[in-house]
């Protein structure tokens, strides 16, 4: 895309992405088992890093996104959005206006678009092995792969109006390509969990294994057989392909964001991760 912020400096934590090599295949695991891969800043930082070493790799001709533990992704760490829109600079003085407030969140948000759109914009192509939980930011990152496979046991939501949130890094935008408006609209307006067997039926996966191993194995099986084509017309069938809705994309990123911008900071959003730690359902204002 041409029309972003940098993505998050890569910090002092440890890594939360693990790489593994097969021929032509290279397959990037999810590596927080502990939190069920929930993503925080360092994933952020982290996952644009990868996918440009490997795009520039002449010997990495696919790539498999998988991950570690229970779950594929449970989404955003609420650490890393309860930081949107802070300023974290020593500088004691920070403008604390709306505005001031608005503009960090619309940078911050866009940074985070561009981690995603970091997969997207891999000219290899990318395959999700989903398993477990696929939930938020989990679905954003799957959508931003080319062809996903999952395990019978994978559930997914685009959760994020449950969460007083519009999903902004890349589902609402990506996702029509796969579904249809009715199912794509179900998903984003309710918030609902649906399985694996709905998911394939909905086109939102390509096909459903018994396991995660098995997920896993069909993902790379795939990578190989791509990877027997010629590395040339494989990308350049990618590029076609991307170049033929790339500016509806670009067009539905940059409104969100700045939607985002002027909305993220809710009452409504307050109440949600207060819910959320206070196990119990949210009462919403609308406001």
């Amino acid at each position: 895309m041409t029309d972003r912020s940098a993505p998050p400096e890569p910090g002092p934590d440890p890594s939360v992405l693990a790489v593994e090599r097969d021929g032509h295949t290279a397959t990037v695991f999810l590596d927080r088992p502990e939190k069920r891969n929930a993503m925080g800043m360092p994933f952020f930082s982290e996952l644009p890093v990868v996918m440009a070493k490997l795009g520039s790799d002449d010997q990495t001709r696919a790539v498999v996104i998988a991950a570690n533990g229970p779950a594929f992704s449970v989404g955003l760490d609420l650490a890393a959005l309860a930081s949107i829109g802070q300023d974290e600079s020593p500088d004691s003085g920070t403008d604390t206006s709306q505005a001031a407030l608005a503009r960090r969140t619309h940078a911050q948000v866009v940074a985070l678009q561009s981690s995603i759109s970091a997969v997207a914009d891999c000219p290899k192509p990318v395959l999700a092995a989903i398993h477990g939980w696929c939930i938020g930011g989990g679905v954003d990152l799957a959508s931003a792969c080319d062809i996903r496979l999952c395990s019978a046991d994978a559930v997914f939501s685009v959760r994020e109006t449950r969460m007083a949130m519009v999903a902004d890094l890349g589902s609402l935008q990506r996702l029509p390509d796969l579904v249809a408006y009715g199912y794509l609209a179900e998903l984003a307006f309710t918030g609902k969990d649906i399985d694996a067997d709905r998911a394939e039926k909905m086109g939102l996966v390509n096909k459903v294994l018994p396991d995660r191993e098995s997920a896993l194995a069909a993902a790379r099986q795939m990578a190989a057989e791509i990877s027997e084509n010629s590395p040339l017309a494989v990308q350049g069938a990618k590029a076609v392909l991307a170049e033929a809705r790339r500016a509806r994309v670009e067009a539905g990123l940059r409104f969100v964001a700045a939607w985002n911008a002027g909305r993220l900071h809710s009452d409504d959003l307050r109440e949600a991760v207060t819910a959320f730690f206070e196990r119990r359902p949210p009462t919403f204002s609308g406001s």
